[in-house]
This record gives C-alpha cells, structure tokens and sequence, in this order.
C-alpha cells in the first residue's frame, strides 16, 4: 500500500463498502471489497497484537492470535456482531477478538505461522519493539484504544505527507510538521522561517493550511472505519480522549 492510495478508489467509505456487500453484494465488486477490508486490517492490526500481549499472550502466541484471527475474519467476513458496536470497526473488531480468544485459542494455536495463507504481511519483529515502549500501566481495552489512535494519527499523517511530497514539498512538509503538534504559543516560527529561507508571515500562513488539511484528513480517515458518517465527531472525542 502506498500512502494516500487507499482513500481515492472508493466513491463510499472502506467500512461502508464491506458492510453494504454483506446484504447488497450487487455493483460492488468482490475484489473491491476484500481491497477495503484487507486496507482496514493492515493498519489497524498493532492494536489487536498490543491486547493480546497484554493479555499476558507470549509473543509467539499473539502473533500467531492476531493472523488466526485476521485469516478467519478475511475469510468469513462475519460482521454479526456489529449492530451492538453501532457500525464503529473499531469497536467491531476488538469485540470480535475477545471472542476468538475465548472460543478459538486452541484452533488459532495450531494454525502456525505460515500454516495458512495470509495476505496481510504484518511486521511482527517491529510490533514486539513497538510494544515494549507501550504503556505499561495500561489495561488491555485501554491499550487496544491507545494504540488504535496511534495507528489512525500515524496514518493520517502519512496521507498529508504524500500529498505535500506530490506537489514536490516535502522539505517544507518535514520543517512544518512539528506545528501540528506543539502549542500554536510555543511555536517558533521565525528559527524555522529562517531555516527555511521564508518570511514568518508565510511560514504561518503555510503552518495554518497544514493544521487544517490534516484536521480534514483526520476527519475523513475516521468515517473510513464508521458506518455512519454522523459519528465522526463522536468518535474523534472518543480517540482523543485516550490522551487525556
């Protein structure tokens, strides 16, 4: 997958697409839909690995949980218990999982690594550092949301990146990205002004664009994994609110 790919073959949201195919299946192309759901998975999968591990699941065990899982839901594309999550896939999957780990822990044990076919490469050696530095006071649902919102701003930051790189802007998306996470207070403008070459003024009006492009891409990506586009607000509160 290539940053910003994802969010322009579909006239419809990723989640929507595969919700509509499990009652309407007419017009919408299976490959197209098992596109949408493997896109979901791919950069949602470090949170399941994340409960799972503190779960107190061995690395080799949650690794092989977290392909277990991933290959049953790809294949069977049981969305039964999506009514009681409100359309969130968030909320769908990580239901999903606590019911796999209590119902299929033995299946999922014998399907090692490489026992079936998988068609996520997921990149387990990075995840096992990645959770290391993981809050280690937090509880398994706490991490999972923690993480979740981690992967959604890590991505939607590679979006904006890819959109800044194909203008050819990439030095100025590097030098401006930090403002999207400091205190507009604290920000110092002018250093990197001067770095770049640029008045202040510029710099700031290019800094407001930035904040605003990714308030809109953070926005959208939400609604990728909702039902219903009314609950982004919602759910944006909801992810936020894990960073306290």
């Amino acid at each position: 997958m290539t940053s910003g790919a994802s969010h322009d073959f579909f006239a419809t949201t990723r989640w929507t697409m595969v919700l509509k195919a499990g009652s309407e299946s007419a017009g919408i192309a299976d490959r197209d839909v098992q596109a949408a759901l493997e896109e979901l998975c791919r950069i949602y999968w470090f949170p399941l690995y994340a409960y799972a591990r503190r779960r107190n699941y061995a690395k080799a065990d949650a690794e092989d949980l977290t392909q277990g899982f991933f290959a049953q839901l790809l294949q069977r594309k049981d969305f039964s218990r999506l009514q009681a999550e409100r359309g969130r896939f968030r909320a769908f999957l990580l239901a999903s999982l606590k019911h796999y780990l209590a119902n299929e822990y033995d299946r999922a044990h014998r399907l090692k690594r490489g026992g079936t076919i998988m068609p996520l490469s997921l990149d387990y050696e990075g995840a096992a550092a990645k959770f290391e530095v993981a809050d280690k006071t937090a509880s398994p649902d706490e991490i999972f949301d923690r993480e979740w919102a981690l992967a959604l701003l890590e991505y939607v930051l590679e979006r904006l990146r890819h959109e800044w790189m194909e203008r050819g802007q990439t030095e100025l998306f590097e030098a401006l990205k930090i403002f999207l996470t400091v205190e507009k207070s604290t920000a110092n403008y002018d250093a990197v002004a001067t770095q770049l070459g640029v008045s202040e003024g510029s710099l700031r009006v290019a800094a407001h664009r930035l904040r605003k492009r990714y308030r809109e891409l953070l926005k959208d990506e939400i609604s990728q994994t909702l039902a219903e586009p009314g609950m982004v607000d919602e759910e944006l509160r909801t992810l936020l609110g894990v960073f306290g």
